[in-house]
C-alpha cells in the first residue's frame, strides 16, 4: 500500500509513543511549550501558505501556544498580519509566536492581559484595531480547563467562575467589541471541542462551555448574516498543547488521544488548516453557522 501521508501527519505520529500517547509529565497552569516532552508541532517547518488570507488582519486569543500559535503561524504564512492575546505569564511563548509571524514577513502585535476581565477584552480589541489598522478576522480561541479529579459534587465555585469567564464571558465581550470593526466579508471563528458532543464527567464545567459555544456560533451567524459577516466554529479533539500536562493527571497522558479511531492525539499543526479554511473569504464565502471537527475520527454531529 502506498504511503501518502502528509509531512504534518508523519511528524504527528512520530511525536507520540508507540501506542499513540505521551510520557507522563506535569506542569503548573497555564503551562509552557518549552517544558513539554515532546514539543508540539505548530507547523513551524511544515506549513506552506497559498495566499488565502493575503492582506487580512486577524486577532487570535490564546495565540501564544498550542492551537492558537499554530493558527497564528498559518495565518501569517497565508499573508495575514496577526495580533495575539495571552496571559502575562505566557510572555515567553508569545515572543516565540511573534518570531514565527515576523519570519513569514507579517506584522505581529502582542496583547498581554487577563480576558476574564471585561475591560481587558475591550482593550485587546481596541489595541488590535489600532495597531493593525483594521480587523477582518476574530478567533475566539483562549480557553481554560482543569481535569484533575473534580466532579460536580466537589467542584469549587472558583473553578466554575474561571472556566465560564475565560471560555464564555470573554467570547461575548470580545465579539461584542469587535463587531463594529468587522467589514462585510469578515469572519468570526470560535474554538469549541469534542467535549461539546462527548463530555467527560471530570470536565463538566469545560464541556458545558464548549457546548454553549456551539449555540453562540449558530445564533450569531444568524444575527450577523445580513451584515455579510460569517460565524463558524472549530471543534478539536485531543490535541497536544500545554493545557494537557498543566491540567491532567500525569498518569493519564500515556493514553491521551489513544481512544480516537486514528489511535493517537493530534498536533496543533493539524488543527490550524481548519481555521484557515473558515477564515478564507474565497474558500468559505458561503460557510457560516457550521462546526468543523478535527477530532481524529471522534464523532461531531
Amino acid at each position: 500500500m502506498r504511503d501518502i501521508r502528509s509531512e504534518v501527519a508523519k511528524r504527528a505520529e512520530d511525536l507520540t509513543l508507540p501506542n499513540g500517547g505521551f510520557d507522563a509529565q506535569g506542569q503548573e497552569l497555564p503551562g509552557e511549550t518549552e517544558a513539554m516532552s515532546p514539543t508540539p508541532d505548530h507547523g513551524e517547518t511544515s506549513y506552506r501558505g497559498s495566499g488565502n488570507l493575503s492582506g487580512l488582519k486577524a486577532l487570535i486569543t490564546g495565540g501564544d501556544s498550542g492551537i492558537g500559535r499554530a493558527t497564528a503561524i498559518a495565518f501569517a504564512r497565508e499573508g495575514a498580519d496577526v495580533a495575539i492575546s495571552y496571559l502575562e505569564e505566557e510572555q515567553a511563548d508569545a515572543e516565540e509566536t511573534k518570531h514565527w509571524i515576523n519570519e513569514a514577513g507579517q506584522q505581529a502585535v502582542l496583547l498581554p492581559g487577563d480576558l476574564t476581565e471585561e475591560g481587558t477584552c475591550h482593550k485587546v480589541v481596541d489595541r488590535a484595531v489600532e495597531e493593525l489598522g483594521v480587523l477582518d478576522i476574530l478567533i475566539n480561541n483562549a480557553g481554560h480547563q482543569m481535569a484533575r479529579g473534580d466532579t460536580l459534587r466537589n467542584l469549587p465555585s472558583e473553578r466554575i467562575d474561571e472556566t465560564f469567564k475565560t471560555n464564555l464571558y470573554a467570547m461575548f465581550w470580545l465579539t461584542r467589541r469587535a463587531i463594529p470593526h468587522l467589514p462585510r466579508g469578515g469572519s468570526i471563528i470560535n474554538t469549541s471541542s469534542i467535549q461539546a458532543y462527548q463530555p467527560s464527567p471530570k470536565l463538566i464545567d469545560y464541556a458545558a462551555t464548549k457546548s454553549a459555544i456551539l449555540n453562540f456560533t449558530a445564533n450569531l451567524a444568524q444575527e450577523l448574516g445580513p451584515d455579510g459577516i460569517r460565524v463558524n466554529a472549530v471543534a478539536p479533539g485531543p490535541i497536544w498543547t500545554p493545557l494537557q500536562p498543566a491540567t491532567q493527571a500525569p498518569d493519564r497522558l500515556p493514553t491521551f488521544g489513544t481512544n480516537t479511531p486514528l489511535g493517537r492525539a493530534g498536533q496543533p499543526s493539524e488543527v490550524a488548516p481548519a481555521f484557515v479554511y473558515l477564515a478564507s473569504p474565497d474558500n468559505a464565502s458561503y460557510v457560516s453557522g457550521t462546526v468543523l471537527g478535527v477530532t481524529g475520527g471522534k464523532g461531531v454531529f
